[in-house]
């Protein structure tokens, strides 16, 4: 089998039945084992956007018909397309009296009919065989990567204020490459097959979806994550409720499109907006769910796994659990690294998107030794930013992502502005009267314990402690100790003995450890992203174990000859 994409190929060769001789008789097997052989890999490309270029010309029109437009957006249960009387309206951050979508929140009822709907499409699209799948998720990316690639940057943009590269990053070349390296990990790790010792018996193993259905519960912050945390369960042969956020709507909603126009059957991806706490109770009370694909907030998936826990004896399997919780990173400077490499890479990593990253820088440590210059950097980079809406494209960020997020984050910064043991040193506006802005803001604590330096605010707030540079092993202590996160982590020096040193002690600190780069921008197939502690499972996206982690496998021992006795040799002596 080939499958050719347009300007790319991707090459998947599958053999058909295996077979053995054993004497002189020829014995078949009756399991098939693909045996993946040929398939190039590399990211996909990111488009520059620069002016006059075709991706801009073309986004530009996507933009403007999209900002026009206000799309109805169904529930969608299997085939059918539902509309229930909970209606609600995505709007555009940067600019909150524009709606762009026009949607609606399953009820309990609606959320067990997908539930039963998912159970009863499992058992038919498991029968697929996984070749036939992985065509079609290579068959995905290539529409994401060409004909949609500008309907799912536009509706980010729009949608979650993002900017256009930052949209590009995450809803063309992430998300591609979450549907893309997936497929090509999956057919790696098919290769393994357990050993047969002898030409008497095989011995194999097959994946099987998992018995009853996966909910995916997907964030706003990255178009990227919706795809992955549905689809990747329904690849291994699992059907799955997908919630997606109701601040990423539109763009999920053209997720969801073309899936379904690649030829993913109905019911196995059900597209299910719905408020939080209905669905995660209703979920969390079938005896059919099979596993949790969530990112999002700690309380929400501490609420969820206790509700688990509480419900463990009505299921018919162990649910999986599969969480990303977010982080409180951080870059820790040493004496002796580069200024211009701390404050560019800190800049970016803590105002891209407003901070709205799990990855954002959000605390750090530096010396006084290289305070004056590191703080002169900050703030004469930080007044160059510029905020507004995303499709003028020569701004530096949009708006936070709606009401709730902006009281939160501009909460943290009035607290900062009334202690005594703070100064805002950098930005520290704020105005919702348009659209959800905040200045890119950073302060200067005297207490690295101080909540701005151990809560994820999940903002663009950098907090930053100045530490005596005869103080240093304390301070890689309080990086350790400090918060309960585990996500992300940079440490910036050229003093290699030291960067090593630190490299064993801040070991469990991150589960992405940068040296000498900012604690954002992991890369699919090259950083598989997740963290610990708090931050999550740990169950790396974008690497090779994970889509593995959402198939049920099976061994199998295949005899080929009679079995003739019943004792053993040592009995007859």
């Amino acid at each position: 089998m080939t499958f050719v994409c347009k300007n790319r190929t991707f090459y998947i060769t599958y053999s058909g039945l295996s077979s053995r001789r054993v004497g002189t008789r020829f014995l078949g097997s009756i399991v098939p084992i693909p045996n993946p052989t040929e398939f190039p890999l590399e990211n996909e490309p990111i488009l520059s956007y620069k002016k006059g270029s075709p991706e801009r010309k073309e986004l530009e029109k996507v933009l403007d018909k999209m900002a026009s437009e206000c799309e109805e957006v169904p529930l969608v249960i299997g085939n059918e397309e539902i509309k229930s009387n909970l209606c609600k309206y995505q709007v555009m951050p940067h600019n909150h009296k524009e709606k762009i979508a026009k949607y609606y929140w399953a009820t309990p009822d609606l959320v067990k009919k997908a539930i039963n709907v998912a159970v009863k499409a499992q058992r038919e699209w498991e029968k697929q065989p996984i070749e036939k799948r992985l065509e079609m998720w290579l068959r995905i990316a290539d529409l994401m990567a060409t004909k949609y690639r500008q309907q799912l940057n536009a509706a980010t943009m729009l949608g979650q204020s993002k900017t256009v590269i930052q949209a590009e990053i995450d809803s063309a070349a992430e998300l591609i490459d979450f549907f893309k390296m997936h497929a090509y990990f999956v057919k790696e790790g098919l290769k393994y097959q357990p050993i047969s010792p002898d030409q008497q018996t095989r011995n194999s193993i097959r994946y099987r979806g998992m018995d009853g259905f996966v909910a995916a519960v997907s964030p706003f912050n990255f178009t990227a994550i919706g795809g992955n945390l549905s689809y990747t369960p329904a690849l291994m042969g699992n059907a799955v409720l997908w919630k997606p956020s109701d601040t990423a709507l539109l763009s999920n909603w053209w997720i969801f499109k073309i899936c379904r126009e690649a030829g993913v059957p109905p019911g196995i991806v059900n597209f299910v907006p719905c408020e939080g706490p209905v669905f995660g109770d209703t979920i969390t009370t079938s005896p059919y769910l099979a596993g949790i694909n969530f990112t999002g907030s700690v309380p929400t998936f501490n609420r969820l796994w206790a509700q688990v826990g509480q419900n463990l004896a009505k299921y018919r399997n162990y649910p999986k659990l599969v969480g990303e919780c977010g982080g409180k990173n951080y870059h820790l400077v040493h004496s002796s690294a580069d200024v211009e490499s701390v404050v560019n890479a800190t800049i970016k990593s803590a105002f891209e998107f407003n901070g709205q990253k799990c990855s954002a820088c959000s605390r750090m440590y530096v010396p006084e030794s290289l305070w004056a210059k590191v703080k002169d950097g900050l703030l004469a980079l930080r007044q160059k930013l510029t905020i507004g809406d995303v499709r003028d494209f020569t701004v530096y960020t949009g708006a936070v992502i709606d009401a709730v997020a902006f009281k939160r984050i501009s909460g943290y910064i009035e607290y900062a502005k009334k202690s005594p043991k703070m100064e805002i040193i950098g930005g520290g506006g704020y105005d919702d009267s348009c659209g959800y802005f905040i200045e890119p803001t950073i302060v200067q604590t005297k207490d690295p314990k101080e909540k701005l330096m151990t809560e994820e605010i999940f903002g663009p707030v950098l907090t930053i402690y100045v530490y005596k540079d005869s103080d240093l092993d304390e301070t890689v202590k309080l990086v350790d100790t400090s918060t309960p996160y585990a996500l992300t982590g940079a440490i910036f020096a050229q003093d290699e003995k030291w960067a090593r040193k630190a490299l064993e002690d801040l070991k469990y600190t991150a589960g992405n450890f940068y040296i000498n780069d900012k604690s954002t921008g992991s890369v699919v197939g090259q950083q598989p992203f997740g963290g610990s502690r708090m931050s999550g499972t740990n169950d790396k996206a974008g690497g090779p174990q994970y889509a593995f982690r959402w198939a049920s496998p099976q061994a199998i021992k295949e005899t080929f000859v009679p079995l003739q006795e019943y004792d053993y040799p040592y009995m007859r002596s």
